[in-house]
């Protein structure tokens, strides 16, 4: 490598970052994160690598160093969870985690004592609740959002539940896992330390974690701690309990999380309080409705709502449809039973996979090309494949925006095919 002084190690690490479809805007308070985050070392070396997942092989290419010191500076990053590795039909595969959900998390999903917590958590304070602008980027810039909610199914009467589909609960997630991790939840860490504990004392250590994402993290560093199943269940239980919210990651199969929110620490919760009308996340496909009949007006939804959709007025709660993310937190709350989860009318969509997402929010935000291409090389065969696969998926309004991005000929014949065996 060639000589680099320690802002342009930092700043090539920020422009590396923001190579993600889900990226992070610069600013000083950025740039500090960074410092604590990462040695100039290792600011230096993670800017050179490729977004999609890499091997051992090819990061001792690019570093143009041997695979044995190139793997213990691959294991230094995974001990640190700003990357984590796979097994992928027997050979080992790092990625780099985008900043969040990702390693602006990790690194206070567990008490450590190499880097000063206090001082992370107020930066990401500054950054986040302060300067908004990541909080914009990271819930707003797209159409397809990051996250969805999921309903509190205890509060799903028998024919209601009758309806509900697989992916649309948490206990199925929980089911279909191969790993669970139990980690810290980073957004109240976050906010104890930076001065603002949270409101209704809420559960710490309910963030969960799935699959490969877990294993990792549990095997490299303890920012989690492998679970059972039945485990993972007794974590959603207590989370209902504690009137939190289930947000994961916004898709239909193996989602990499599902956190367990409250209102006055979570970034999206407070997203929602903060930009109303603006929904952060992708709702529920489930809408609460009062029954006057047998409301007390005792007002206790309107208390625990995580994002203020609930008013009083004349003695009863008023829901808010427009913001309400349809959770259940009120239903479960409400001491006569009055309101119950209707079926919204419109159906929510949410993408298959994480590959599905990425693509949708890359067509969206104009960064496709940075899904099969990098600043390295180009993208193997098998990558370009998976993209490809997904675009041919898509509306024929979204595949002629992704043709357009990528200004490839090669789409461009596949498009045009696929169009015309339909």
């Amino acid at each position: 490598m060639g000589h680099l002084t320690t802002k342009d190690a930092y700043k090539n690490l920020e422009e590396r970052i923001n190579w993600f479809t889900q990226g992070a805007p610069a600013s000083n308070t950025l740039y500090k994160i960074l410092q604590v985050l990462y040695t100039e070392k290792e600011a230096k070396w993670v800017a050179l690598l490729p977004v999609r997942p890499f091997t051992l092989k090819r990061a001792a290419k690019i570093w143009g160093t041997t695979e044995a010191k190139a793997e213990k500076l691959l294991d230094q990053l995974c001990e640190k969870a700003l990357l984590v590795d796979s097994d992928y039909h027997g050979e080992r595969q790092f990625v780099m985690p985008p900043p969040m959900a990702g390693f602006i998390e990790f690194a206070l999903m567990r008490t450590r004592g190499d880097i000063d917590q206090k001082y992370l958590s107020e930066l990401y304070y500054q950054y986040m609740n302060v300067e908004e602008d990541f909080v914009k980027d990271l819930f707003f810039a797209t159409e397809t959002r990051l996250g969805r909610v999921y309903v509190q199914e205890p509060v799903l009467t028998n024919d209601k539940t009758n309806h509900i589909l697989d992916y649309e609960r948490a206990t199925h997630i929980v089911e279909e896992a191969k790993y669970i991790g139990l980690g810290t939840c980073y957004c109240r860490h976050k906010m104890y330390h930076a001065g603002h504990p949270c409101e209704i004392d809420a559960p710490w250590d309910v963030c969960l974690t799935f699959d490969n994402v877990a294993r990792s993290l549990a095997e490299h560093g303890d920012y989690a701690r492998l679970i059972y199943k039945e485990e993972a269940k007794e974590v959603l239980e207590l989370s209902y309990e504690s009137n939190l919210v289930q947000i994961g990651e916004n898709v239909r199969e193996h989602p990499a999380f599902i956190c367990n929110c409250c209102g006055c620490c979570c970034e999206a919760l407070q997203a929602a309080r903060r930009f109303s009308p603006m929904q952060p996340v992708a709702t529920t496909n489930y809408i609460p409705k009062v029954s006057l009949e047998t409301c007390i007006g005792c007002g206790k939804c309107a208390k625990v709502c995580p994002i203020l959709a609930i008013s009083m007025e004349a003695g009863h709660p008023v829901i808010d449809e427009e913001i309400c993310l349809g959770c259940g937190v009120c239903a479960r709350n409400c001491p006569t039973k009055a309101i119950q989860l209707e079926r919204r009318p419109i159906q929510v969509i949410t993408p298959v996979n994480s590959t599905h997402r990425f693509v949708l929010q890359a067509i969206e935000k104009g960064t496709l090309q940075n899904l099969v291409f990098d600043n390295q090389a180009f993208a193997n065969h098998r990558a370009m494949a998976a993209v490809f696969g997904t675009i041919l998926k898509l509306p024929p309004l979204k595949q002629a925006l992704a043709s357009k991005q990528f200004k490839s000929v090669y789409l461009d014949k596949l498009l045009s095919m696929y169009q015309k065996e339909k």
